[in-house]
């Protein structure tokens, strides 16, 4: 049984302003060859197949034509992510082929896409993103919520998919890939995902998955495999491509799962780059000259670092870098110092609001004020998974 794992499209995002859509498609028509090139079985999407809540019309339409062109080959098996409206990417789920299987209800998610193999049934479950707020009131088994966290609600949801493993006929468990949308612990972040933080803590253990024999991650921008327990491999596909600087050193890829008996194992088939990310810094003669030359054709953050800033600064590097997306000044003295902290996934956005406080009224925000921050983002946040 051969599978084929990525997530993290985001169809329609931008990368500071640049349309990244005809690269996105350009992935996607990749992925079409990969699965007929390799024979591909499955494929499975762990979420955030969109970059938001309503997408264009222009994205909706790209995966609307991908799904089809995938399910001549083969079999999808797609979840939504924190990104994803669950509801609007679901819609028509119940009418799809049987080769395009959307799981984005949380009442579904021990419900399996049933793979038959010649060594016995591969069993695809699709967890959907849990939003604890939500999630926590569903997945309760009695009239009490679960605790409002990540690890409570991924427990649950894998206590009922084991629950359905343990009920299959037959003495030998079946093999079984979860797709899941979640921070794992051990994980690497980077500066584009969206916080999910919910009281403070946005981390699920890795133990949590235990039972299953692939776990196909989303959420993480960067490609890596975490540790499990009980041989359950787990691993992050990442996303296609680079959504933020941070992600410029990364070599994204897709990852192709042979399941063969009782092992796994895994090989990434590198994704096409449009083109690379570069960071560069140094005074403005430097830049344009030899020290510039070899980032002329790539995506750029330029830092100008002369003591005053130059005249007409924008107009002379976008001339001598058109693909330069951030063009900034800062004096030598101050161009080691860290940046301001970012609202990320990698900055709690509660340190960098108290940070602020302080730097406003010298003093941080009392326990009371603190508290009431965070029921404020978190509300916020909240609003924004469920539009």
């Amino acid at each position: 049984m051969r599978l084929l794992h990525t997530s993290d499209w985001h169809l329609g995002r931008t990368l500071h302003g640049v349309d990244l859509l005809d690269h996105q498609a350009a992935y996607l028509e990749h992925l079409v060859d990969v699965v007929r090139a390799e024979q591909v079985d499955a494929v499975v999407v762990a979420g955030d197949v969109y970059d938001r809540a309503i997408p264009p019309v222009e994205a909706v339409t790209l995966l609307s034509e991908t799904l089809a062109r995938l399910a001549e080959h083969t079999t999808v098996v797609v979840t939504s992510g924190n990104h994803d409206s669950a509801t609007r990417l679901g819609f028509g789920s119940a009418l799809m082929r049987d080769r395009v299987r959307l799981r984005t209800r949380v009442a579904g998610l021990a419900e399996p896409v049933v793979l038959p193999d010649d060594d016995g049934d591969v069993l695809v479950y699709g967890i959907p993103y849990l939003d604890p707020d939500f999630a926590r009131v569903e997945l309760a088994d009695g009239p009490e919520p679960l605790a409002r966290s990540h690890e409570a609600v991924a427990s649950a949801a894998m206590r009922r998919i084991r629950a359905d493993l343990a009920s299959r006929p037959g003495s030998a468990r079946p093999r079984s890939v979860v797709a899941a949308h979640a921070f794992v612990i051990g994980g690497a972040p980077t500066e584009s995902e969206r916080d999910i933080r919910v009281g403070g803590v946005d981390q699920v253990p890795a133990g949590v998955f235990a039972g299953a024999d692939y776990v196909a991650l989303g959420h993480l921008h960067g490609p890596q495999q975490l540790t499990g327990v009980d041989r359950t491999v787990l691993r992050y596909s990442g996303s296609p491509l680079a959504y933020s600087f941070s992600e410029q050193h990364h070599a994204k890829s897709t990852v192709l799962v042979d399941l063969s008996g009782g092992s796994v194992r895994t090989s990434l088939v590198d994704a096409p780059v449009p083109r690379r990310l570069a960071d560069v810094t140094g005074t403005l003669e430097d830049l344009l000259g030899a020290a510039g030359e070899p980032h002329t054709d790539a995506w750029m953050r330029v830092t100008v670092t002369d003591a005053h800033r130059p005249d007409d600064l924008y107009r002379r590097i976008k001339q001598r870098f058109p693909h330069a997306l951030v063009v900034q000044h800062r004096a030598a003295e101050t161009a080691g110092v860290a940046r301001a902290a970012v609202v990320t996934a990698a900055h709690d956005p509660l340190v960098v609001a108290a940070d602020f406080l302080t730097h406003v009224t010298g003093h941080g925000p009392t326990p009371a004020e603190a508290a009431v921050l965070r029921r404020a983002y978190e509300d916020v946040t909240a609003m924004e998974r469920s539009a």
